[in-house]
């Protein structure tokens, strides 16, 4: 079956990007048409990465960057769960995007955003990102406010408009992510525009 990471985008004490994580994995679930599971960036401890070698180039040499690069690896989609930090992405995500290349390269992502306003801006800085590891992401969103779907700005207790959002933004990924196999699998040749002779 399809695996789908649902990846945490912060690190912090009083995070909320776990309890988001997992409120989009419930629903996900439901469906049964993908595996999704958490991977949690606080469970690698990653450091600023310091590689000698850019990854597209070499593998991570550090213990905890081989780590990361492998958990990353088993998953064909993502889901990345970000919050706004100074209108941009948190640097611990940044980092952690830093450590990996091929593990990413031709496969789909989508995003689960919330800030101010609705962590738009975290969004459309990790889409250039994300780009650049040659990743397919969608357009279909989740973003959810600080002032509406969270309650005291702590709690999370999304609307039925965000509620209702998940499903597309799915939709949207899956599609994507089974297109991106086939380009993998050279069923497809990108530079031709045609599939590949059998």
């Amino acid at each position: 079956m399809t695996k789908i990471a649902m990846v945490t985008g912060s690190v912090r004490p009083g995070r909320r990007s776990l309890e988001v994580a997992a409120w989009v994995k419930s629903l996900a679930d439901a469906r049964g048409d993908a595996d999704f599971e958490i991977l949690d960036l606080a469970d690698f401890d990653l450091p600023v990465f310091a590689e000698p070698a850019s990854p597209s180039v070499a593998p991570p040499e550090s213990e905890a960057g081989q780590r990361w690069s492998r958990a990353v690896e088993g998953y064909d989609g993502y889901v990345f769960v970000v919050p706004e930090y100074n209108h941009s992405v948190t640097g611990a995500l940044k980092n952690a995007i830093d450590y990996l290349s091929p593990e990413l390269q031709d496969k789909a992502a989508a995003f689960v955003s919330y800030g101010a306003v609705g962590g738009a801006r975290a969004v459309e800085h990790l889409r250039g990102i994300l780009s650049q590891m040659q990743m397919a992401h969608v357009r279909a969103t989740v973003s959810l406010s600080l002032f509406h779907d969270f309650e005291n700005f702590s709690e999370l207790a999304p609307t039925g408009p965000v509620v209702q959002s998940v499903g597309p933004m799915l939709d949207q990924l899956l599609r994507w992510t089974r297109a991106m196999a086939a380009v993998r699998g050279g069923e497809f040749d990108a530079e031709e525009g045609s599939e590949a002779a059998a």
